[in-house]
């Protein structure tokens, strides 16, 4: 078995709650990369995003994500725009096994469109729909795509497929 579970999607996707009880059945740790980087930062996302600009945050993300890489037994559930990148989907395959959660637009919009706390929620609904459509070809491909679940079955999934 895999050292290293990933679990990449887009915002709202269920990744922090899945990796949660993902984690906890195989007793490792479970590490959210979003709030990893609060807890070093000091500050929220919203706040990094407005104090240090996006570009900062990104790199942020990728450092904090080559960190954990070198963990064993951790789940890490990664923020939407990491999974998405190239550099890291490669880092994630290389060091363990990459899920992908993926979330219908419509889906996304009920879950977490009132999320006042989500910076990229500000965009309009087209510009939404293109980043969803641009960052599904990134997670195309992890190593697995689930289709849509209740958390505690999608866990079952993952599970079951990550054993050797």
């Amino acid at each position: 078995m895999r050292e290293r579970i990933f679990l990449v999607g887009f915002m709202c996707s269920g990744k922090t709650t899945v990796g949660r009880i993902v984690a906890q059945k195989l007793r490792w740790d479970f590490v959210d990369t979003d709030e990893e980087i609060e807890k070093r930062e000091g500050f929220s996302i919203p706040e990094i995003f407005e104090k240090k600009g996006e570009d900062y945050f990104r790199r942020l993300e990728l450092e904090v994500l080559k960190e954990l890489s070198k963990r064993r037994k951790v789940v890490v559930s990664t923020g939407g725009g990491l999974g998405a990148n190239p550099e890291a989907m490669e880092l994630m395959k290389d060091k363990g096994l990459v899920v992908w959660l993926p979330i219908s637009y419509e889906e996304f919009i009920k879950r977490c469109g009132k999320d006042g706390s989500r910076p990229l929620l500000k965009k309009g609904e087209e510009e939404l729909r293109r980043l969803l459509s641009e960052r599904n070809k990134i997670y195309s491909h992890a190593h697995l795509k689930l289709p849509p679940g209740e958390p505690e079955e999608l866990a079952r999934r993952i599970l079951s497929l990550s054993q050797p």
